[in-house]
């Protein structure tokens, strides 16, 4: 029964047949494929191989460091740097480019990769995951940090890894969005969720309530209303859920559908968002995209903003395309001063309950 099934390879190598442009594609994404596989050995095992805790030091974002971070970082790069496939790579964990060692040859594409999502969920347990973009390298010359500023609609192919109970590969190479299941006993990634669809359509959203006084008023008076259920202007019910890792958020998402919310934050207004442009958001842009959702920044499509630096933050608004876009009317409503300073449907300052507009 094992037989027959449509493996990884199989797939890629029946996605970019006869496309000239992408002939040593499925080979990279087969070299990323390992190395999620040695990740997911090393997140399985846990305390059990003395992965958990932290470093006494902080990566080029200031976060500190989980030795898993640092771990399973080396694992991307040491899957991906032999073959001949990669002129460069950029990663969370390192502040520049990650040059090919001067061995190896140097070959026609970028990756950009978070190589462990939600690391600060490790030590309880809760599921992780690895994010990766894929860039073609234009130049003859070895690539720079401006090599990878290029906008997310120039993706070649995009993903993530979800370590939980399973571990699945999702990813897409622009035609459509596919999920894949590893079978731990043949060691290899079985097509197990082909073409996934985000309905249009949602009653579930997330996003961390923490920062609510921190965030711009389209977002508040979005969740608001989500909060206020069927006694508010949505005349409907929502569910909220916090996972504290995007990749669990998005996997959520594209399984059945939702809204995932990281906004900029008034509290901090030099750094737009907090997810990372190239690694984290754009990659996640595509898939949803190909599912047949939407990905913003509130203020516009996530694929054509135009990145400046490699670590770049922005703010990630993704998901079933018709909550997407009503968050969008509402930033859009906001910034030309057509909508009303926001009130909690339930609460104003006159009485306990206010009186429902008609």
């Amino acid at each position: 029964m094992r037989y027959g099934r449509t493996t990884l390879s199989k797939f890629l190598i029946e996605q970019t047949r006869g496309d000239a442009a992408l002939s040593d594609l499925a080979a990279l994404l087969i070299d990323v494929a390992a190395a999620v596989k040695s990740i997911s050995a090393m997140v399985s095992k846990g305390a059990l191989g003395g992965y958990l805790g932290s470093l006494e030091v902080q990566n080029v974002q200031g976060e500190t460091q989980k030795k898993l971070d640092v771990l399973t970082n080396e694992a991307m790069l040491a899957n991906c740097e032999w073959g001949g496939l990669v002129a460069g790579m950029v990663s969370e964990e390192l502040e520049e480019p990650y040059a090919i060692p001067g061995e190896y040859p140097r070959g026609n594409y970028l990756l950009a990769f978070d190589p462990l999502d939600g690391s600060s969920n490790i030590d309880v347990n809760v599921s992780v995951g690895t994010i990766f973009s894929v860039l073609r390298h234009t130049a003859n010359a070895a690539p720079d940090a401006t090599s990878f500023l290029r906008p997310g609609r120039e993706q070649l192919a995009a993903g993530y890894a979800l370590y939980g109970p399973s571990t699945m590969l999702v990813l897409t190479v622009g035609r459509g969005t596919h999920g894949f299941t590893l079978d731990r006993e043949i060691g290899n990634f079985i097509l197990t969720h082909p073409d996934l669809t985000i309905p249009a359509d949602t009653s579930e959203f997330a996003i961390n309530v923490s920062n609510e006084r921190f965030w711009e008023p389209p977002i508040q008076r979005y969740v608001g209303e989500c909060k206020a259920g069927r006694s508010g202007v949505r005349e409907r019910d929502f569910n909220m859920r916090w996972i504290a890792s995007m990749v669990a958020e998005v996997h959520r998402i594209l399984m059945r559908g939702g809204v995932f919310m990281y906004p900029s934050f008034t509290k901090d207004p030099v750094r737009s968002g907090r997810l990372r442009l190239l690694y984290e958001a754009n990659p996640m842009a595509m898939l949803i995209e190909q599912a047949g959702g939407a990905a913003s920044t509130g203020r516009g499509r996530m694929l054509d903003v135009a990145p400046t630096n490699i670590h770049q933050r922005v703010p990630v608004v993704l998901g079933s395309s018709n909550e997407v876009a009503r968050i969008e009317r509402y930033h859009q409503e906001f910034d030309c001063g057509a909508d009303q300073p926001y009130v909690s449907p339930l609460f104003n300052e006159r009485s306990l309950y206010r009186q429902e507009a008609t």
